[in-house]
Parts: C-alpha cells; structure tokens; sequence
C-alpha cells in the first residue's frame, strides 16, 4: 500500500511538470510524421545510364524492348548536369526504373561518380561481334553481385527466366502478412519513444528533485528508498505506454497483440529506467550527466541501422539491448507473431532490469541526500 500511495503520490506532482508530458507530445508528433509523411509503400525506381557503342539498329531493338513497358510510350530528349558539366540523354520511365541514354562513355562514367546509379555500363561489339558489357561500380557492391554480372550474359536471358520460373518455393512458415513501409517503421518508434525516452526522463526527475530539495526531505521520511525510485519507474511506464498506444492505435488498428506489447513495454520501461537510475546515482546534475545519456541512448540506437539496412548486421550489433528489443515489438503488430520470442525477450528485460534496480537501490541508499 505505501508503495500505491507513492506512485499515486508522484504521479500527481510529475503531472503538473514538463517532464510528464515529454512522451506524450512527441508520440502526437510522431503520429503525424507517420500518418501524412510516411507513405504506406515507399516507391524507388533503380537508375540506368547507359552507352550504346553499337549499330543503330540493335540501339532501336532496346528502345522498342523499353518502350513497352515506358509510361507515356515515348522518349524525353533532356539534359542532366553533373557538377559543372550538362549531358543530353534520351530519358525513358518504367514501372520500376529510369533509363537514361548517354552520347558516349564519358558521361557514363562521370556520371556513374556523380549520380551513383544503380547501374552505368557501356554496350559495345567485341571482335566476334557479339555484344561486350562494361559496368562502372561504385566499390560496395557485393562480391555476389560482381558475379552476377560476370556471369548473367554469359547465358541466354529468356533461359534464365525459365528456370528462374521453373524454381519451386516452399514457405517454411504461413499465416504470416507483411508490414507496409508505414507499419515497419513503428517497431523503431516504440523501441525509441516507449522505451529510450524513460532512460533521459528518469534521470531528468531525480536530478529535478535533488535541484528542489525533494530528495533531502525524502531521506528524512520512514519511506524505503526502493519505493521511491520504483514510483518513478511507474510514472515512466505509465507515459512511455500511453504514448506508444497513441502512436500503433491510429496505424495498425486491433491488428496488434495488445497483450504481448504492453508486457514487452513495462519490461524494456522498467530496464531502461533502472539503467537510467544507474546513470544519475554517479552525478550532481542534469549537465553533468548528459553525456552519458546521450552515448548510451547513440548507442542503443545504433540497431535501428540494422533494421533498416538487413544487409549492414556485424555480431557486435545483436549484443545490443535495442536489437533483440526491435524484433520483439515487430512481432507483436505481425499477424500471427512469434509470441514465444517476445515472451524471451520481455523476460530478459525483466532480469536485466531487476539487477539494475537493485544496484540503483543500493547506490541511493548511500547518496540520496547527497
């Protein structure tokens, strides 16, 4: 009951601060980026320079292949400037790409160390008169990659597709949908505003209440220390779960396991708050622990890279807190989520913040009112 009344207690005196409302006005913000800025499907079109050292009549068999599938069905004759240098190119649009005709290999190359294309190559005819395919990379392509061109025209395209076709897929897994572009940003945002924010936001109430006295008076009280912090806890997991159903409710609906991501939210809450009482027990101020926040909150970011980027995933990366946290908020909005893996991971948190906890616990019995 003394700890009821400690939250009840502190939830009344955050609520007339700045601090409470931290989350929430961010999650407002946030809603809105996703709702009118994120489109619900990204759409990129991968970018073409090409050169063609040939014969005009096979040059006219590409513009008829690409032709077929260009929007308007004609070609745009433009300019592209590349620094202080202007190209005309014969510009074509598809459903999924942009060719851009050159004049000749110099601008196929100036304009692959310019634009960074997803492909700049000449066409030419090698001595036996067959068709020699130059490409410019850029250097980080994958040695998968420079091995397919190496070896894609080396063999009949119509072939290829057959058997690419003729390829038998077996889902390992079903009854699972795909997120859209909108959706699959919101494991991010949780990660961030339901969970990282109560890192800063504990530290900025203790160190409030050192800065007003509150923590001097407290020390005098019949009150335990851990009932202190764990009513501070409670006003982070209170916002940080508001704000985050402020930010899924609107997108995704009753699609989510509600369930699931309140349980992962009060975990990963209560870990980032007892790491972020951790933090403030070794400083006087706000100022002076700001560093440490800041790094620790870069770094726990670092996996939203990852997230982003599947092909960017070194094994430092998963030692992340934030890593395995992500994953567990994306199953909880799937539809027929791995539940097995957030409940893991919701119970490592849960482990991992009870031990900070009680290092915090132990560290403000010594300098609560210091």
């Amino acid at each position: 009951m003394k700890l009821w009344h400690s939250f009840i207690k502190e939830l009344k005196l955050s609520s007339r601060g700045f601090y409470f409302y931290i989350e929430l006005v961010m999650a407002i913000i946030l809603l809105v980026v996703v709702l009118l800025v994120i489109p619900a499907e990204f759409v990129s079109k991968d970018t073409e320079y090409l050169y063609f050292d040939l014969p005009e009549e096979m040059i006219n068999e590409y513009r008829k292949d690409i032709l077929e599938e260009d929007l308007d069905g004609k070609a745009e004759f433009i300019k592209i400037k590349s620094g202080k240098d202007l190209f005309p190119v014969e510009f074509y649009e598809t459903d999924k790409k942009k060719y851009y005709f050159v004049e000749d290999e110099t601008a196929a190359i100036q304009l692959a160390e310019t634009e960074r294309p997803l492909v700049s190559a000449v066409m030419s005819l090698d001595d036996a008169s067959s068709i020699h395919y130059k490409y410019y990379l850029q250097g980080y392509e994958s040695e998968r990659l420079k091995n397919l061109y190496l070896v894609i025209h080396n063999r009949d395209l119509n072939l290829l597709k057959e058997e690419m076709d003729n390829q038998v897929v077996r889902s390992l897994s079903t009854g699972y949908s795909e997120l859209t572009d909108r959706e699959n940003v919101l494991p991010v945002l949780l990660t961030f505003n339901g969970s990282l924010m109560g890192l800063f936001i504990i530290a900025a109430y203790i160190f409030l209440d050192k800065q007003e006295g509150i923590i001097k008076a407290y020390a005098v009280t019949a009150s335990s220390v851990w009932q202190y912090l764990m009513s501070k806890v409670g006003i982070i997991l209170v916002t940080s779960t508001l704000a985050s159903f402020i930010i899924v409710i609107p997108v995704m609906g009753l699609q989510p396991n509600y369930p699931l991501m309140l349980l992962l939210l009060i975990t990963s809450g209560f870990f980032a708050s007892s790491l972020g009482l951790v933090v403030a027990s070794f400083y006087k101020n706000m100022m002076q622990a700001f560093s440490a926040v800041y790094l620790l909150m870069i770094v726990m970011i670092l996996p939203n890279i990852a997230y982003f980027i599947s092909s960017w995933e070194p094994i430092w990366i998963k030692v992340i807190p934030t890593y395995p946290l992500i994953q567990g908020f994306k199953e909880t909005i799937l539809v027929n989520g791995d539940t097995s893996y957030t409940l893991m991971v919701s119970l490592g948190f849960l482990v991992v913040g009870l031990l900070l906890f009680l290092i915090a616990n132990k560290r403000y019995k010594k300098t609560l009112a210091v």
